[in-house]
């Protein structure tokens, strides 16, 4: 007779394979090292990351999965800070919802001009 974990165990463990499994299908290892992004968070429902330079001057990205409909949403934006008023401001570069994960890497490539592949 076989012990499974409960049900709460299955849905953390489900909730921490979401960041990993969006890194893997925009390329993994290799999206890191042709991209430059770094600074990968783990958002629970989602993945978030910073950007390289590039041509939109977005500097920061979210993929959230949208599990109701199986999709992505993916939202790119500046977020500068200021030393001196200790302001964090936010300006939304670009914003796709109801993204297929074949999909992630072009719209990454037609916002940012970074190529994911060769």
């Amino acid at each position: 007779m076989a012990v499974s974990a409960p049900p709460i165990l299955k849905t953390l463990k489900t909730k921490d394979m979401i960041a990993k499994t969006i890194l893997q299908q925009i390329g993994g290892k290799r999206f890191t090292a042709m991209t430059g992004s770094r600074d990968f968070i783990d958002m629970g429902n989602g993945l978030r990351m910073s950007l390289a330079r590039n041509k939109t001057s977005a500097n920061r990205l979210d993929i959230i999965y949208d599990a109701g409909a199986d999709l992505y949403n993916m939202r790119f934006y500046r977020r500068t800070f200021s030393k001196k008023t200790f302001e964090c401001k936010t300006k939304d570069i670009a914003g796709y919802e109801g993204v297929y994960c074949d999909m992630l890497e072009d719209i990454f490539t037609q916002v940012t001009g970074l190529y994911t592949r060769f």
